[in-house]
């Protein structure tokens, strides 16, 4: 099984970035896939997540109306764009998979329920 996330960087505040999440080795099918972050000195924190029974992706309440996540089956790909950005955004970004029916069960915000973890892609937002 492999996450691989890429697209971090630097930005100015109000920028953009699109993240995108490459994956393999499970069915992408069955699994929903969870975007999160964390900042030095802080919590890791869930952003979004999405799976192919998502009718709406779910968003963390801090990100909402500013990242959008889409999943590209074919491809076996997920991207996060994430637009109007602040310094607040400045973390690692990780993609994480879950089994699908226990992230509707549970909570697609639950860290716990990811089984597995991409090595996380650097965003730093400057002011």
């Amino acid at each position: 099984v492999q996450l691989v996330e890429s697209g971090g960087s630097w930005v100015q505040a109000g920028g953009s970035l699109r993240l995108s999440c490459a994956t393999s080795g499970f069915s992408f099918e069955d699994y929903a896939i969870g975007w999160f972050r964390q900042a030095p000195g802080k919590e890791r924190e869930a952003v979004s997540s999405i799976s192919t029974s998502d009718i709406s992706p779910w968003y963390s309440d801090s990100v909402k109306g500013r990242f959008t996540t889409s999943s590209d089956s074919a491809k076996r790909m997920v991207h996060l764009q994430m637009n109007n950005l602040t310094p607040e955004d400045t973390a690692i970004y990780f993609c994480a998979a879950a089994w699908g029916p226990r992230t509707v069960e549970v909570g697609p915000d639950e860290a716990e329920l990811y089984e597995y973890w991409g090595q996380g892609t650097q965003v730093t937002v400057s002011s």
